[in-house]
């Protein structure tokens, strides 16, 4: 038996997902476990959401589908296929705060992950460079509770940068 999001093996819980009247268990390991608690997904952690939102158990897709948006994985959760009932029951444990919308320069959808160009020459403070307009920042965190800023490391230096400085290459 193995955690039904991630495939390990190790120290294995049941783990019962609610709502819309409905309830169903997630067999998951304690990493998991801990950070869908805690509400602190580590994203390369949950890349495993890739194979679990195909799994033929109801419960486990419904949590699929919840932690994918909690993620900002709007790309993931379109591929996704859940029945009527399954979709309300994947719903009802959202909650209803609005859903923040990364956008770059020219009003593309960035998403964790995503690799963006810089359009215009900027100054980092307290760093003493200036990151160069054409540079790549892969891999980029969309911060928390701003829409308009991203996370990226330029020049091994992980910094914040506006979305409207940037073009999803």
């Amino acid at each position: 038996m193995s955690c039904e999001l991630c495939g390990d093996t190790k120290e294995l819980n049941d783990f019962t997902v609610n709502g819309a009247n409905q309830e169903g268990v997630a067999v998951i390991c304690n990493n998991c476990k801990t950070q869908i608690q805690n509400n602190e997904l580590d994203e390369k952690h949950f890349n495993c959401l890739n194979d679990s939102m195909w799994s033929e158990n109801p419960a486990v897709k419904v949590l699929t589908y919840r932690l994918l948006n909690s993620l900002g994985r709007q790309d993931l959760v379109d591929m996704m296929y859940l029945e009527e009932n399954e979709l309300k029951w994947a719903k009802a444990g959202i909650s209803n705060e609005e859903v923040l919308v990364y956008k770059d320069a020219n009003g593309v959808i960035l998403n964790a992950g995503d690799t963006v160009v810089i359009t215009k020459d900027l100054d980092v403070k307290g760093t003493g460079f200036t990151a160069k307009r054409g540079t790549a920042v892969r891999n980029i965190t969309l911060v928390n509770d701003d829409s308009e800023h991203i996370e990226g490391r330029v020049n091994g230096v992980k910094i914040h940068i506006l979305t409207k400085f940037l073009k999803k290459s």
